[in-house]
């Protein structure tokens, strides 16, 4: 049977103070699904309000010379605009082999807090499976805590979309708070790459928490996923 994972996206499409469109990036839901889909693992997608999730037109404008991800974009628009709501999923980790988050703004105003996402995401670490994240993705993690009361990142090695990185893009003071300074907060080693926008991916607990700093790291947290589900 092949192996099956399932990737959660955003439902959040509209940033109101900034007046401007969010929702998921593409390279980092184009890039992953294509590595993983190409070694034959069955990619289910999910969202918290089901139906169409938000694709971020400014990652479709950034991505014109990424012949993948247009690609992507041209060919597999019903992932995006069928999603399954992520409640339907609850109590069902043991048909999957691992949990993905693909970033964008969207996830710090909806995922970060999301209820449902967060029994989700315990529910897979408690089955021993993999949980994985890129660039704003790696926000879900924040408000997890373990049975023991601890954050899920509390002394473990993580990465994601750095202070340096948000400070490029501008948006500072639309944010509900900066990633690097929460993950920091509920306890997370943070590593970050040397310089802005570098392809940079942190593999912790033998593969069970792979994270991904920024857009250009999505291949490789597809590839570090895939060899954790041995595939």
């Amino acid at each position: 049977m092949a192996p099956k994972v399932l990737f959660v996206l955003t439902s959040f499409g509209y940033i109101d103070s900034a007046k401007k469109e969010s929702g998921w990036y593409l390279p980092e839901f184009a890039h992953p699904y294509e590595v993983l889909s190409g070694k034959g693992v069955e990619i289910v997608i999910a969202s918290p309000k089901g139906g169409i999730a938000p694709l971020d037109p400014a990652s479709v404008e950034q991505s014109t010379s990424d012949a993948s991800s247009i690609s992507f974009l041209k060919t597999k628009s019903a992932l995006w605009e069928q999603t399954t709501k992520l409640s339907s999923f609850l109590g069902r980790s043991g048909e999957f082999d691992a949990l993905f988050y693909p970033g964008g703004y969207g996830p710090m105003y909806d995922l970060a807090t999301d209820s449902e996402s967060i029994a989700l995401i315990k529910e897979f670490v408690a089955a021993g499976k993999p949980v994985a994240a890129v660039c704003h993705g790696p926000v879900v993690f924040t408000g997890v805590t373990l049975p023991d009361g601890k954050p899920l990142l509390a002394g473990k090695k993580a990465t994601g979309f750095s202070n340096a990185e948000e400070v490029a893009i501008g948006l500072l003071e639309h944010l509900p708070f900066l990633l690097e300074d929460k993950m920091k907060e509920v306890g997370a080693e943070y590593k970050i790459t040397e310089k802005p926008f570098d392809p940079f991916v942190v593999v912790e607990d033998g593969g069970k928490l792979i994270t991904g700093q920024n857009p250009a790291s999505s291949a490789g947290v597809g590839e570090a996923l895939a060899k954790a589900i041995g595939v």
